[in-house]
């Protein structure tokens, strides 16, 4: 039964106000549905990293186990080191861009050589110039952590060296002499 006010002269009494909250409870079943399924889109990928360390200037020979792998990645040319330095393979920038093919086979090349004597290395160090764009970092990184390999007719990622240290690209002994040949002429 409603309750009866009685307005401010006493003569006419009115029936108190209810509240219809259904269109607003239709809308909220209709509405979080719907942004529950929208935060399924919004994804963030992590990629784990890990730093080289800083090396000893001990004079001890490094075991086979210990040793680095080191892709040195320039403007111009990708350069695979192992152990660290001393050059595998020197892959030059084509029109179409890095060769990531050539990086891949080049690795698979150097993964079965390590699994053959036993040795599972999963480091890997990418060295990288200055102003190397983010898209060619994520995808040398992808070439580096894996391949694609057909197994009993699927397609599978193959495990090559899945955990990938960055760092700054030595300075390139060509284009320092380069330089210097450039700064002599031009004192004389």
């Amino acid at each position: 039964m409603a309750r009866v006010r009685i307005g401010r002269r006493g003569k006419t009494p009115k029936p108190d106000a209810e509240l219809d909250i259904t269109s607003f409870m239709n809308l909220m079943i209709v509405l979080v549905p719907v942004l529950l399924m929208m935060m399924v889109f919004s994804r963030i990928t992590v990629l784990d990293l890990t730093l080289p360390e800083l090396a000893e200037a001990a004079e001890l020979p490094i075991e086979v186990k210990d040793q680095r792998l080191e892709i040195v990645v320039r403007v111009n040319n990708i350069a695979v080191y192992y152990p660290q330095g001393y050059l595998v393979k020197d892959l030059p920038v084509s029109e179409q861009g890095y060769d990531y093919q050539g990086l891949q086979t080049i690795l698979k090349q150097i993964k079965q050589t390590l699994l053959s004597q036993d040795i599972d290395k999963k480091a890997a160090t990418l060295l990288l110039e200055e102003n190397i764009s983010y898209q060619v970092i994520v995808a040398l990184m992808d070439s580096t952590r894996s391949y694609p390999e057909v197994v009993v007719s699927s397609v599978v990622e193959a495990e090559l060296f899945p955990e990938i240290s960055l760092g700054d690209a030595p300075v390139d002994e060509r284009v320092l002499s380069s330089t210097a040949t450039k700064t002599v002429k031009a004192g004389e």
